[in-house]
């Protein structure tokens, strides 16, 4: 973990230069392209799996890495620096699917389901959101009725990060729809069987090479081997996945918020008006000023969020009010930074012959999924006034 002053250790170090390193050299050459044309990377995903992007905090046991919290977040930044759409995947994988299968699942399930999304052979994708349930989970419309052995599901999930192309699901169902959200239930389902239909991929602002799709189940068939949890349990498993993911894109906003910035700092020393570099005038210094102060707010709620879930897996705890804390502000970090970035560059900012464009857009998406800005500040409100 970190010392005393806020050191990384040596391990640490390690798996942030190792990202970076490789996020430089073979994700940003290649980032316009698939923002262009909204193709999934996933030759880029195979090596991030061989590299251990892809199940930092997995065990060894079922191909991981088999690293802590920060290690995560610091390999996040790195990739969403470069691109935030690889790191959307990376992010889904790891937060979201892994550590749902590895937290809440048997044995058996994560030797099949998780190591090959952890060694980047196939992709996870996690599905809760509907056409008409998002941030109210309690209404949604697809059921699980229990037959025989398994359970047959029908309906329709929108706005699942990588549907087009994942293998294994993490699907959260209705069971017992009177209960509400008491009555959902998780599920790992497979995209190869029948009933599993892949719906319209979404046109989407940013995050573009990242496909997000709808899933219709028409008559799906699972086995109750595949539930994940008990019956009724499926809501209380979602939010706790969440708390893992919001600190995945907290990460993510840090990281192409750094990736403006950075752009800005250097623009600020080349561009010249009036006979000077444009750094030389107040308005971009305090611009800037304020761009790094945020930057480094964002930093700490992320550390502080990852030292509570490293907490969390010794004393069982929660780490809601810190994910939720981290992920608020960075992603707020990052529509301001980037929006400031396009200003300071200008005409330039606003073209696709540099990147802040797409950082701009890609910045956009971190508040809103995995719990709008709104939820988030609901959700530390209730845990300050201690209200569930």
């Amino acid at each position: 973990m970190l010392g005393p002053n806020l050191d990384l250790t040596e391990e640490h170090k390690l798996i942030r230069d190792t990202a970076r390193d490789f996020a430089q050299n073979e994700i940003a050459p290649i980032a316009a392209h698939f923002d262009e044309t909204g193709e999934f990377p996933r030759e880029t995903i195979k090596k991030m799996g061989a590299l251990g992007l892809m199940g930092i905090e997995v065990p060894e046991a079922y191909g991981g890495a088999e690293m802590d919290t920060l290690a995560y977040v610091l390999a996040m930044i790195e990739i969403a620096k470069a691109d935030v759409s690889h790191s959307t995947i990376m992010s889904v994988n790891n937060s979201l699917y892994c550590h749902g299968i590895l937290k809440f699942g048997t044995e058996e399930q994560r030797k099949k389901y998780v190591t090959p999304i952890a060694t980047g052979q196939k992709i996870g994708a996690y599905s809760l959101t509907e056409p008409m349930s998002g941030s109210d989970a309690g209404t949604m419309k697809s059921k699980a009725v229990r037959d025989g052995a398994g359970y047959v599901i029908n309906g329709r999930k929108s706005w699942v990060t990588s549907g087009p192309v994942a293998e294994y699901f993490i699907l959260f169902t209705m069971t017992q729809p009177e209960l509400k959200h008491r009555g959902i239930t998780a599920f790992i389902v497979e995209a190869d069987q029948p009933g599993f239909i892949r719906g319209k991929k979404e046109p989407k602002l940013g995050i573009r090479a990242s496909a997000t799709s709808e899933i219709v189940f028409e008559d799906y068939r699972v086995p109750v081997e595949n539930r994940l949890g008990e019956e009724g349990e499926g809501f209380k498993i979602a939010m706790t996945v969440l708390d893992a993911g919001r600190i995945g894109i907290a990460s993510q906003a840090l990281g192409v918020a750094e990736a403006a910035f950075e752009a800005s700092v250097g623009y600020a020393k080349e561009r010249e008006a009036f006979g000077q570099p444009i750094g030389q005038f107040q308005g971009i210094q305090w611009m800037l000023a304020d761009m790094k102060t945020r930057i480094e707010a964002a930093r700490l709620l992320i550390y502080n969020a990852a030292l509570a879930k490293e907490r969390s897996k010794h004393d069982g705890g929660r780490y809601t009010l810190e994910a939720s804390m981290a992920k608020l502000y960075a992603s707020e970090t990052a529509m301001w930074v980037t929006e400031k970035a396009v200003q300071i560059h200008g005409g330039m900012g606003y073209s696709k012959e540099l990147p802040l464009e797409r950082y701009f857009r890609d910045a956009k998406i971190t508040e809103i999924y995995e719990g709008t800005s709104e939820i988030q500040r609901l959700v530390i409100a209730r845990n300050v006034l201690g209200m569930k």
